[in-house]
C-alpha cells in the first residue's frame, strides 16, 4: 500500500511544479491508494521567500491563495474518490511566538484531517532555502553547526508543546545545508540529549514521525530522520508514517524503493496511513484516524514490483525545493 502524507503543488507553493490536480493524476498512475494534500499554511510579510517577493505576492495573497487551495483540494476528493483516498491538510511553519496566531486561525477555520508540524526557520531565517541563510541562522547561533541544532531542537520542542502535530515533518531536516549533512546528529552529547528529549514528548502524545524520501533526492546519503535517529526512535516505542514531500509530479514515490530498504535496515517493521473513520479522533481535526501496515505487506505491493520511474537528483544542496 504504498501513501504519501505530505505534498506540494506548483499551483499552491511558489517553489514547486504542476498543478494540485496533476498532482493526484500522478500519484494515481503511481498506484498509490492514500494521499495527503499538505500545501503551506500563509505566512507573515517579512517571512516571504524571495521567489515570492518577486511575484508581488504579500501577506495577504497567500492567504487567498490558501484559501484556494483548500477549495480545489475539496474538489479533488470528490473528483477522485473512486481511484484514491485523498486527505485535506496542511503544514505549519512555526516561524516565532506569532506564528501560534495565524496556526489557531486557520485550524479553527476548517476541520482538516491532518497537519504536519515543521520548522523550516531558526531565529527567523530559513534554514533549508540556501546555504547563505543557513549561515547567516548559524552566525545567530553562535557560528557552529552544534550550536544551530541545538537552537533548532529547541524550537521544534517550542512547536510539538505547542500543538502536538499528529505528523512531524522532516525532523532533522537541520542537516540539510550544515557543513556535512550525512554526519550522525547524535555525535553531539547536547544535541543528541535534546532529539532524545523531542522525541519522548512525540511519543507521549501519540504523534508520528515522517519517514521522508525527500532527503535522497537532495543527495543525502539517508533519509528523514537518519537512521540512528530512527533507532533510537524505535527503541523508545515511536511509530512512522511515509511520505515523499513530492513538490512536482516527477517527486511522487520517489526513491521509495530506496526507502523500504532503508526501513528494513533500521529495523523499522510497520508503516502508520490515514483512513476514516465515524468518529472525531482525539487531536479533534475531521474524522480520521491511522492505522498500521506491516512492511512485509507492504513490499509485497504493485508498486514495488514495477519497473521505478526514472529518479534523478532534482537539484544541488544549494537549491530548493
Amino acid at each position: 500500500m504504498p501513501f504519501s502524507h505530505h505534498s506540494h503543488s506548483g499551483q499552491f507553493c511558489s517553489h514547486g511544479k504542476n498543478t494540485l490536480e496533476e498532482i493526484v493524476q500522478g500519484a494515481i498512475k503511481r498506484k498509490m491508494q492514500v494521499l495527503a494534500l499538505t500545501e503551506h499554511m500563509p505566512r507573515e510579510q517579512d517571512d516571504l521567500y524571495p521567489e515570492e517577493i518577486e511575484a508581488l505576492q504579500t501577506q495577504d495573497t497567500l492567504v487567498e491563495l490558501f484559501d484556494a487551495y483548500v477549495t480545489e483540494a475539496a474538489r479533488l476528493q470528490t473528483k477522485y474518490a473512486p481511484e484514491i483516498e485523498i486527505f485535506i491538510g496542511l503544514e505549519i511553519d512555526w516561524i516565532r511566538p506569532s506564528s501560534m496566531r495565524w496556526i489557531h486561525s486557520l485550524l479553527e477555520m476548517r476541520r482538516f484531517d491532518l497537519f504536519i508540524g515543521s520548522i523550516h526557520h531558526v531565529h527567523t531565517i530559513p534554514i533549508d532555502y540556501n546555504r547563505e541563510m543557513y549561515v547567516e541562522a548559524r552566525g545567530r547561533s553562535g557560528g557552529t553547526d552544534k550550536q544551530l541544532f541545538e537552537d533548532y531542537f529547541d524550537l521544534q520542542l517550542e512547536m510539538l508543546r505547542a500543538l502536538r502535530p499528529p505528523v512531524v515533518g522532516h525532523f532533522d531536516l537541520i542537516r540539510l545545508k550544515s557543513d556535512d549533512p550525512n554526519a550522525d546528529c547524535l555525535r553531539w552529547d547536547d544535541v543528541r540529549q535534546k532529539i532524545s528529549r523531542n522525541l519522548d514528548f512525540i511519543i507521549s502524545y501519540g504523534g508520528l514521525l515522517e519517514l521522508s524520501s525527500a532527503a535522497l533526492r537532495k543527495g543525502l546519503s539517508e533519509p528523514y530522520p537518519a537512521k540512528s535517529i530512527c533507532q533510537m526512535y524505535i527503541t523508545k516505542g515511536g511509530q512512522f508514517t511515509v511520505s515523499d514531500d513530492c513538490h512536482s509530479v516527477g517527486q511522487i514515490g520517489a526513491n521509495y524503493s530506496q526507502l523500504l530498504e532503508f526501513a528494513k535496515e533500521t529495523g523499522i517493521e510497520t508503516w502508520n496511513y490515514l483512513k476514516r473513520n465515524s468518529f472525531s479522533n482525539d487531536v479533534g481535526y475531521s474524522n480520521t484516524q491511522f492505522s498500521s501496515i506491516c512492511i512485509a505487506e507492504v513490499e509485497d505491493h504493485q508498486f514495488f514490483k514495477e519497473e521505478p520511474l526514472p529518479v534523478y537528483l532534482l537539484q544541488s544542496l544549494d537549491a530548493r525545493p
